[in-house]
């Protein structure tokens, strides 16, 4: 039975259309040659000669011979027609070991017809944004399969560009766009420190230049983390507990925890949750699920945080309580520059990159983003990575 399933063709694919259609022209050329065989072979009739008048004194010998040409006349019908029949039998045995070697043929040919075909794509899923480098290189005369092959280099050519502009900028943004940034709060530092006292309203504009800049500067930093997420060739990664990452992205936060008197649940979060990727971006990705817990609550609200894992998947789970949510609202949370409406967290003062920057590091590292509203309220964050082994040396 195993056999018989590896010999089945594939359903709904163009080798199977090309099989059929080369069986189908086979027969119908079998059925056309077998028609026109059995109609000429039809077409022979036995031509019966009549005698001549012969004298009286032949009569006898004349309806004697007369009988025997009879009797050979039907002799020769019933040969012709059992030969007819052995005819029309073997050609029906004939055409239907050719159909069996029609459609086995047929097969044949369009597997060696698109063979070309599956090598190029599967050259082209091989080829990944850490990759672009390689190219098809089809050999062969210049034909529709080259110069779809040439096509796709093409394209892969235009991309390996397009990353590595994407990743030049990435490398160059920082210096380039912080260094006016530092200028010109070194300047608003020059000016404060003179000897003779600023006007009032010059020390309050100061004070407020002051914290735009740094709230640009931090609009900055998550732009580049966002574009390297993104785009970015990730380093060789490394194991990373998924609860130590939450449990330095809570302490580090206390003093924001404090001042919304936010109650926090972070007792479910065991040392077995292990993924593999690069620190600082898993790092980044806890601490702006722990921000975004804070950001988006009220005063005197709850956060809990939990690690497990399951279904070979070390997972996070932040949630957080509050008002019912919109579910058609939390689907567009990950995209950049979204957010819930400010009147529901006193958010107004958020980038709207958070949530978009964790789900671009969950989906660098293989991984996968959940956004829930819970139906008793507020939202629950869960996050999806490769389960990987915890090092030697916290194992045992």
């Amino acid at each position: 039975m195993g056999e018989l399933r590896r010999l089945a063709l594939p359903e709904g694919t163009v080798r199977l259309r090309f099989t059929i259609l080369y069986a189908a022209l086979f027969l119908v050329s079998g059925f056309g040659l077998l028609a026109i065989t059995n109609l000429l072979a039809g077409g022979i009739q036995v031509t019966r000669v009549a005698p001549g008048q012969a004298p009286p004194a032949e009569q006898p010998s004349l309806a004697a011979a007369q009988q025997r040409v009879h009797q050979l006349e039907a002799q020769l019908a019933e040969i012709h027609a059992t030969h007819s029949r052995q005819l029309l039998v073997g050609s029906l045995i004939a055409l239907a070991v050719m159909a069996v070697a029609s459609v086995l043929l047929g097969k044949a040919v369009a597997g060696r017809v698109l063979r070309p075909l599956r090598t190029i794509t599967a050259a082209t899923r091989r080829i990944s944004a850490e990759n672009l480098h390689e190219r098809l290189a089809v050999p062969g005369p210049d034909d529709e399969v080259k110069d779809l092959a040439d096509t796709i280099d093409g394209l892969l050519e235009r991309l390996e560009a397009s990353f590595a502009a994407q990743r030049r900028f990435v490398a160059n943004a920082s210096h380039e766009l912080r260094t006016p940034l530092a200028t010109m709060r070194a300047a608003l530092d020059v000016a404060a420190a003179k000897p003779q006292p600023a006007p009032p309203q010059t020390t309050v504009l100061a004070d407020r230049l002051r914290s735009e800049l740094d709230r640009v500067d931090h609009l900055l930093e998550e732009f580049l983390v966002l574009a390297r997420a993104q785009h970015g060739a990730l380093a060789d990664g490394a194991p990373v507990s998924l609860g130590n990452l939450v449990s330095q992205a809570v302490t580090t936060r206390s003093a924001a925890f404090a001042a919304k008197r936010l109650t926090l649940d972070d007792g479910a979060l065991p040392d077995t949750a292990w993924t593999r990727g690069t620190p600082a971006l898993l790092s980044r990705m806890a601490d702006n699920l722990i921000d975004n817990a804070v950001v988006h609550n009220g005063h005197g609200g709850w956060i809990r945080v939990a690690t497990r894992t399951g279904d070979a998947s070390a997972q996070l789970i932040v949630e957080t309580g509050g008002p019912i949510l919109d579910p058609a609202h939390i689907a567009q949370l990950a995209q950049p520059f979204r957010r819930l409406a400010p009147d529901r967290t006193g958010s107004e003062t958020g980038s709207g990159l958070g949530l978009s920057i964790v789900a671009a590091i969950v989906a660098a590292h293989g991984g996968r983003l959940d956004l829930h509203a819970r139906s008793e309220g507020g939202l629950r964050v869960t996050v999806a990575l490769p389960l990987a082994p915890a090092p030697q040396s916290v194992a045992g």
